[in-house]
């Protein structure tokens, strides 16, 4: 994936069943890291533990922080 299919994916992580959000996660940490950027899927992670544990505020802006780096990328 590029980072504005990326961007477009994280976008889309809204609704779902518990084991679609993760599975899409996942995805999205998997492909982050084989573009080279480790630290974004760090944040993406760090979104998906929140979402484990219940914490949808911070789940979601972690998304967000994740799709703002991913535009910041895109831009350079």
């Amino acid at each position: 994936m590029t980072a504005q299919q990326l961007i477009a994916f994280l976008n889309a992580l809204t609704l779902g069943d518990l084991d679609s959000l993760l599975g899409k996660l996942d995805q999205a940490r998997a492909a982050l890291s084989a573009l080279g950027h480790d630290d974004v899927a760090g944040t993406v992670g760090d979104a998906r533990g929140a979402l484990l544990s219940g914490d949808v505020k911070t789940y979601r802006r972690k998304v967000e922080t994740a799709i703002a780096r991913l535009g910041h990328l895109k831009g350079s």
